[in-house]
């Protein structure tokens, strides 16, 4: 299955809408000292973000299956991303009234997130620079000539 992102800048600047498999839409920006507005997180922060929610669904998803309150959950990801290879901390905060067994499931669940082991796994990429056609030729190709001929 693959997903799909498509960044578009806002009025110029460095926040972008950023359009998620044609069903969300989020927002990214840069702090203002780097010329931003801070309006949403950047770019990069996203990767944290990422791997925190994966884990707390993660965890979540198996807690709800079995009725067990997962009300004070909270996961913590610091991301060091100056660091070769890059490092990454989980701190999963489990309820208290969790068993060490409870715990030690938690922790094979947290390490299940497809988040963590498509990034464990590693990447390969490929990218393009295209021009975009002209507003001429976009109107061609949707089949409006823009002028009787």
């Amino acid at each position: 299955m693959s997903m799909t992102a498509t960044a578009r800048p806002v009025d110029g600047g460095l926040q972008h809408e950023v359009d998620v498999n044609g069903r969300h839409t989020i927002i990214t920006d840069e702090p203002t000292a780097l010329g931003g507005t801070d309006y949403g997180p950047a770019p990069h922060e996203l990767l944290a973000a990422s791997l925190a929610a994966c884990v707390s669904t993660m965890i979540v998803t198996y807690a709800n299956a079995r009725d067990l309150d997962v009300s004070e959950l909270s996961v913590d990801v610091e991301y060091d991303q100056t660091a070769t290879p890059r490092k990454v901390r989980v701190v999963v905060h489990a309820p208290a009234h969790f068993t060490a067994e409870q715990l030690e499931r938690l922790h094979r669940i947290a390490d299940g997130c497809p988040v963590k082991r498509a990034l464990e796994a590693g990447f390969s990429f490929e990218e393009t620079v295209l021009p975009q056609p002209s507003p001429e030729l976009r109107l061609l190709v949707a089949g409006r000539p823009d002028r009787d001929t």
